[in-house]
């Protein structure tokens, strides 16, 4: 392509324009420049909320202090001593309309600091502008990219519609039983009357963005096989350990016919169930390790099984019951969890995601405003925070405004670049404009319900 000589120039004089408006911004305010925005994010991940021992006050303190830079309301409420929440409000000029909740969680997953290229909680910065540190995907991220879209907002004299809440909650990372389960289930939640939560989501290795409006439930289940013990060398028929591995064999088959679906392409990861082996526990224990001229009595094995709300639920249990641990082997089976798959009104935990949802429609318009992509809507693979809200009935959708980027939530060498940080400041500052200033639809609980 040939450009001429007045197209150069006035291509220059646009970029020159553009930088001079841009430096005019970070002079009237300097905590707008690029350098603060990353340094903010930085201060948040070289906090170190990993679990079992996270540091949440630090957190909460470095968060109230940010509140305190914009303005905002906060408080802090503590359902279980020890483990803070940090509610943050910006008010609305129509406090009767339902509010925007903008939910991140604080805590993050243990790392093993030696297998890391760059200590996972300096939030080193590599000559490419990635961002390494435990947090910077799984979900520090977004809770700073909220921040700093509103601090942009506020720059600009915005002043939202609806009442604006973000609350940053801990022990996500292991269940938010402590944590958004008790908040959502709170007088508290109630009297915030709350119209649609944006959660987390996961990075996008294309350009596309990724949004979700299910997630599937964790169901962790424990199969145990007895049989008569005996000597190594014999074969009886129905040993524990013979009875256990028809069930896994069973298991792997059923596996196995969910995986093809996913690489034929008929559905996404989080469209089937996913069944996978965590454990095996057998034996007789001996100093060197374990007896190996006895056939142990007892088996058991661990499954972690995610269903997604458009299974069946009732048809899997029967599948556990008669093909899996059935009682003629001898095989009894129970879960250390079994999260619901439908709502408390008995339908399925999921948040319709075309344009019959108002809230759907805005995330998507918003985003292509702020010049992203927005890939087909998805059901999350993993558990989020957001079933719990969902669990009462209430729209929720993940996102994560992360693309081009590798997925590594709970990896090795985490990492975010940075230039795809200010993107996601971006798109949200676009997503919390066109959410705060939604004026359709009433104010009676009815009209929220219906979404």
């Amino acid at each position: 392509m040939e450009f001429s000589c007045t197209s150069i120039v006035y291509l220059h004089l646009v970029s020159l324009l553009l930088f001079v408006a841009s430096s005019k911004i970070e002079a009237l305010d300097p905590t707008l420049s690029t350098p603060e925005i990353i340094s903010r994010f930085q201060q948040y991940l070289q906090i170190n909320t990993a679990q079992p021992n996270p540091q949440y006050y630090e957190a909460a303190d470095f968060l109230i202090s940010q509140a305190k830079s914009l303005s905002l309301e906060s408080q802090t409420i503590e359902f279980v001593k020890g483990k803070p929440l940090v509610l943050l409000k910006w008010p609305g000029t129509n406090p009767h309309l339902p509010s925007i909740l903008l939910y991140s969680h604080t805590d993050v997953v243990p790392s093993e600091d030696h297998k890391w290229t760059h200590h996972p909680f300096s939030a080193h910065i590599d000559e490419k502008g990635n961002i390494y540190a435990r947090g910077s995907q799984d979900m520090k991220c977004v809770g700073m990219q909220y921040l700093e879209a509103i601090r942009r907002l506020k720059a600009s004299g915005f002043q939202p519609l609806r009442t604006v809440y973000l609350s940053f909650a801990p022990d996500e990372e292991i269940g938010g039983h402590d944590g958004a389960e008790k908040f959502y289930e709170s007088k508290l939640f109630d009297d915030l009357n709350v119209g649609i939560v944006l959660d987390e989501g996961l990075a996008s290795p294309s350009e596309n963005y990724r949004a979700f409006y299910a997630e599937r439930s964790p169901w962790w289940l424990v199969i145990k096989a007895i049989g008569t013990p005996g000597h190594g060398a014999r074969l009886y028929d129905n040993t524990a350990m013979e009875n256990l591995l028809k069930s896994i064999e069973s298991i792997r088959r059923f596996r196995a016919s969910q995986f093809d679906m996913i690489k034929v392409g008929l559905k996404g990861e989080g469209e089937v169930i996913s069944v996978n082996m965590v454990f095996l526990k057998a034996g007789t224990p001996s100093p060197t390790g374990f007896v190996m001229n006895v056939q142990p009595s007892e088996a058991e094995a661990g499954i972690d099984i995610r269903v997604p709300p458009t299974a069946d639920p009732e048809s899997l249990e029967k599948r556990i019951a008669e093909e899996w641990a059935p009682i003629a082997r001898n095989m009894t089976f129970s879960f250390k969890q079994k999260a619901p798959v439908h709502d408390k009104f008995g339908k399925p935990m999921l948040t319709k995601a075309d344009r019959s949802n108002p809230w759907w429609t805005l995330l998507e318009d918003a985003v292509h405003k702020a010049g992203g992509k927005l890939g087909k809507p998805e059901i999350f693979p993993g558990a989020t925070d957001a079933r719990y809200l969902r669990r009462r009935g209430l729209p929720a959708i993940g996102f994560s405004p992360i693309a081009n980027t590798p997925l590594l939530l709970h990896e090795h060498d985490e990492f975010l670049n940075q230039d795809v940080y200010l993107k996601g400041i971006e798109i949200y500052e676009a997503i919390i404009k066109a959410y705060a200033s939604f004026a359709e639809r009433g104010t009676d609980k009815g009209s929220r319900d219906e979404l």
